[in-house]
């Protein structure tokens, strides 16, 4: 996995992962799901001498979001980046969800990603893989050289995101992880939105949506 390091922090009401992807040899940062309490997550990058390349967004909804705005303010010039066909869930906050919950959250990614493009931050290149289901434009970043896959809310250990909310749909999502785990080599490691991590051979064996 050469000079890629994971940590994970668990922030806002529903335990959402945010994964700091770092480069070990530059101090480079790749933020994925921001969920909420920037000021912790500043705290972090500056305590640990970090330098936040991007924000990448694996879809809309407010738990994974939350902070995006204030540390895209906080850290001037920095980019927030989220699939193409995510664009009206991002800025719309009944879709979003965040309308249910408290104050109505928009906000807009700064780089619209189509699926398939591949992106180069922090050293690490990153392959967009668009993956509806959970959401309509929902999508996984691959990162091929290092073995890694984040998931967001579209491939859980042995399961996969909730498709009841606005423009979810459960065939779309097991057409999404049909596709992560008969494309993806077994040894991948699956870093998901929520719980732990899994492995895609693991999927591949035990995830009941793929029976």
């Amino acid at each position: 996995m050469g000079n890629i390091k994971i940590e994970k922090m668990v922030l806002g009401m529903v335990q959402t992962n945010t994964w700091f992807v770092i480069n070990e040899k530059t101090k480079e940062l790749i933020l994925i799901d921001p969920a909420d309490d920037a000021g912790r997550i500043i705290r972090k990058i500056e305590a640990d001498g970090l330098k936040l390349q991007g924000i990448l967004l694996t879809h809309g909804h407010f738990d994974h979001i939350g902070a995006a705005d204030d540390l895209r303010a906080y850290f001037k010039g920095v980019q927030c980046y989220a699939g193409e066909k995510e664009e009206e869930v991002l800025e719309n906050g009944s879709y979003n969800l965040s309308a249910s919950w408290a104050a109505a959250l928009s906000i807009r990614a700064d780089r619209l990603l189509r699926d398939k493009e591949t992106l180069t931050l922090a050293g690490f290149k990153i392959k967009v893989i668009e993956t509806p289901g959970h959401t309509k434009g929902g999508v996984c970043y691959y990162l091929p050289e290092e073995g890694v896959l984040f998931s967001g809310d579209t491939l859980f250990r042995t399961s996969v995101g909730r498709t009841d909310f606005p423009t979810g749909s459960m065939s779309q999502i097991v057409c999404s992880v049909q596709y992560l785990t008969e494309n993806l080599p077994g040894d991948t490691v699956v870093y998901p939105g929520h719980q732990e991590i899994t492995t895609i051979a693991y999927e591949q064996r035990f995830n009941p949506y793929l029976s």
